[in-house]
């Protein structure tokens, strides 16, 4: 990313978007060749600054490279079956060594806090506890794993409290048995486990260019519900292409209560950023519900319609309204969200003697236009309308006379207007009035 600093600064003071992640858990995962490339920097002042934002993370990483590097100077053959490590004894020394000193390099990075990019050198808390248990692989096809495991418990409550209090969770790949045994974990299979355990918000998985072109046939990025993501993980299983891994544990994440799961280029800097503070990311996500959720406004809507028609009432596009009239009116209020984001807003006041309703207050997020979300709230304000028995839409615009006209609408005097609604009408303002005939349903 080429001015970082300047993107920092344009979300900090986006309101909705620090609304919608503050106090969220993100589980996310990295390798340890990010971490030897030189790219963990940036990584971790990304990391310092979501939780700066309120965000709880807990990190998880990968060691494999760094292990094979480490096996192959003590001239210890590295031994797989099934592309899992078989882990002996003299191994496992090697791996608890390994993946401590990828711990210290963890946490040498994240001492360097947000840095110039949030005009704070603030240092992020690091905790690493030992919140992992684990049990062995076992014989499988007649092979002994050894010393090769899989979670078998995550205290996520105490887990929770350090987040609670602000502290980033580390957790190298091994877990420890009631025995006092370590075992060699899968970073991948783990970030998976902790995110079910603590029903996390997210999980992010940053992967190699390669595995994200394959998983995304090419494209890059893209969203998939559940359904379309096992199709995938099929087809990616039958051809053997790379990053299906990471697939297959991010749809055990949706199947177990998690309703998104990313896949970011791990080369990208600021690709974590771009996914969440963006508008449609850069990499794949994976959801267990409609990525767009249309839905009747509530009282704690109320900030994000504010910051979504504000903009608007500053220039004189919208007439003024003050939160305690929101609040008194949120029951007539449509909000399309994104991801928890309120994207978008709609008013919609019937006039049933006679069977009119008017649209009021239609605003889309400046980063989401163009995109098909006002046509979305237009359709919904026509099925409400319906479903309430009205014949005709109207809306009272100075700005928006032509998209309304592209929607169905066509233009009509003051006269049209229901007499209640004539009473109101600001010949100052002068806007133009639009109507719209429903169809019987």
């Amino acid at each position: 990313m080429s001015d970082k600093t300047q993107f920092v600064d344009r979300f900090r003071s986006a309101s909705p978007y620090i609304r919608a992640h503050r106090g969220r858990t993100f589980v996310i995962y990295v390798n340890d060749e990010t971490l030897h490339s030189g790219d963990f920097g940036p990584l971790a002042r990304d990391l310092a600054l979501l939780s700066s934002l309120g965000v709880s993370i807990v990190l998880t990483f990968g060691a494999r490279a760094t292990i094979e590097k480490a096996l192959r100077a003590r001239r210890v053959k590295a031994r797989y079956h099934d592309n899992i490590r078989v882990t002996d004894a003299r191994a496992m020394g090697v791996i608890k060594e390994a993946n401590g000193r990828l711990l210290l390099e963890i946490q040498a990075g994240l001492s360097m806090g947000t840095g110039n990019i949030a005009r704070s050198a603030r240092a992020v808390r690091v905790n690493t506890g030992n919140y992992v248990s684990a049990r062995p692989l076992g014989i499988i096809g007649g092979t002994d794993y050894q010393l090769t495991g899989r979670t078998r418990h995550v205290a996520a409550e105490f887990m929770r409290d350090k987040l609670n209090n602000g502290e980033l969770i580390v957790l190298p790949p091994v877990g420890y048995s009631i025995t006092g045994e370590a075992y060699n974990l899968s970073g991948i299979a783990l970030a998976a486990d902790v995110t079910i355990a603590l029903q996390a918000d997210k999980l992010i998985y940053l992967v190699a260019p390669a595995e994200l072109a394959a998983l995304t046939e090419g494209r890059g990025s893209g969203h998939l519900q559940r359904a379309e993501a096992q199709e995938l993980l099929n087809r990616a299983d039958a051809a053997r292409a790379e990053g299906r891994h990471y697939l297959r544990h991010a749809l055990e994440v949706c199947v177990n209560g998690v309703e998104r799961v990313h896949l970011l280029n791990r080369d990208e800097d600021g690709a974590l950023l771009n996914e969440l503070f963006t508008r449609d990311g850069t990499g794949l996500m994976l959801t267990t519900s409609a990525y767009d959720v249309m839905r009747r406004a509530a009282i704690d809507d109320i900030g994000g319609i504010l910051a979504l028609i504000e903009p608007y009432e500053k220039q004189g596009n919208l007439v003024k309204r003050s939160r305690e009239k929101l609040e008194l009116e949120v029951e007539h209020f449509t909000v399309l969200e994104r991801d928890r984001l309120v994207i978008g807003c709609m008013g919609l006041y019937p006039y049933p003697q006679e069977g009119m309703g008017e649209i009021a207050c239609l605003v889309v997020h400046p980063d989401y236009q163009g995109g098909g979300c006002g046509q979305q709230l237009i359709a919904e304000a026509e099925q409400v309308a319906q479903r309430q028995g009205l014949d005709s839409l109207f809306v009272l615009t100075t700005q928006a006379q032509h998209w309304f006209l592209q929607q169905g609408f066509s233009a009509t005097a003051s006269a049209g207007l229901p007499i209640a609604r004539q009473d109101l009408y600001n010949y100052q303002r002068n806007a133009e009035i639009l109507i719209k005939q429903l169809r019987r349903a």
